[in-house]
């Protein structure tokens, strides 16, 4: 069963895991986070982490999610495969809580299997949801409601 590892700007990834907890009644298994700090170096975080994935990849294998890719984070994770190339990584970006519940529920799949859910929970999770109208609101004369629906189209 391949790891999860959560590489973000504090809090973020300690906030995630709180929430997968949450959502997943104690904390799932394999499921290391490191936040980084606002100042922190991309040498010295990935020194810091090294041993944090090394456990989180107990099987010789670890999916590794940031939060965005280019930032601070996404640079450890890079330096991490680098640093730790015995081990099978993939590295997501853009990690949200659709894609750490998508994980947490397929972690039994192989890494490239895992990968691939993860993803397609990140962007399935993101959606835009259309918001009606309250209740008893006063209706708008209708050739207003022409204009304002032809200009939206």
């Amino acid at each position: 069963m391949p790891g999860l590892f959560i590489i973000a700007h504090a809090p973020l990834a300690s906030a995630l895991k709180e929430c997968a907890s949450h959502v997943y009644a104690g904390c799932p298994q394999k499921l290391v986070t490191i936040d980084v700090a606002p100042d922190a170096s991309v040498d010295d975080t990935a020194a810091a982490a090294l041993p944090a994935l090394r456990e989180a990849a107990s099987d010789g294998s670890a999916l590794v999610m940031v939060d965005v890719f280019g930032a601070t984070p996404s640079n450890v994770a890079m330096r991490l495969t680098e640093l730790a190339a015995d081990l099978k990584l993939k590295v997501v970006a853009g990690v949200n809580l659709p894609m750490l519940l998508r994980s947490v529920c397929y972690q039994d799949e192989n890494l490239d299997a895992l990968a691939a859910r993860a993803t397609a929970g990140a962007i399935q999770g993101i959606i835009q949801v259309a918001v009606s109208a309250p209740q008893q609101q006063s209706l708008r004369s209708p050739s207003h409601a022409a204009t304002h629906h032809s200009s939206q189209q």
